[in-house]
């Protein structure tokens, strides 16, 4: 799955499911559209989808091959943040119905760790975090443990290479000290 749905848009959405399929698909593809919970939609144009409803045909065009391993190129990226969460949990459905291995891509440190049980950062083309999320599931959003988990990837992101984090103060700064009565 891409960045875009990349459906074609003169073909319906059963039709751009079975793209490239032999002999008797159509079942397939329903099966497939029913899935991610588009089996109603099958004989529309993907002009009338959301971008999340297309985003999920892409998918179904995806499973209908059964994959081992699904790859995923920032698929999220262009969804609301509702759309996404929905879409997230989704995918993890899916991963645990069907145990094939998910490689995503992603800029969303909170989509990483929310739905990874490992985040490998690159950097400068070399891995720069190999972080094991050893959380149990369904993931709790805005659980402390994932919070911290977030903060720990994204100090390692947002810090300059070579220069160690600058510790927290432990004591008030001399400016504080003056307001403080």
């Amino acid at each position: 799955m891409f960045q875009e749905a990349r459906l074609l848009p003169w073909k319906k959405v059963i039709d751009n499911v079975g793209l490239g399929l032999k002999g008797d698909w159509r079942q397939q593809a329903l099966d497939a559209l029913d899935a991610v919970g588009l089996a109603d939609r099958a004989d529309e144009w993907p002009a009338a989808l959301s971008g999340g409803q297309k985003q999920r045909v892409a998918l179904a065009r995806a499973l209908i091959h059964q994959p081992r391993l699904l790859l995923l190129d920032e698929p999220l990226g262009a969804l609301d943040a509702l759309t996404r969460i929905e879409m997230q949990q989704l995918i993890e459905r899916l991963w645990q119905q069907h145990g094939f291995t998910v490689l995503l891509v992603t800029h969303d440190v909170s989509e990483a760790v929310a739905i990874a049980d490992r985040v490998l950062l690159i950097e400068e083309g070399e891995i720069g975090l190999d972080l094991q999320v050893e959380l149990p599931r369904p993931r709790v959003r805005g659980s402390h443990r994932l919070a911290a988990l977030e903060t720990e990837v994204l100090n390692r992101v947002l810090s300059l290479p070579g220069s160690p984090p600058e510790p927290e103060p432990v004591s008030p700064l001399p400016t504080q000290l003056r307001w403080a009565h």
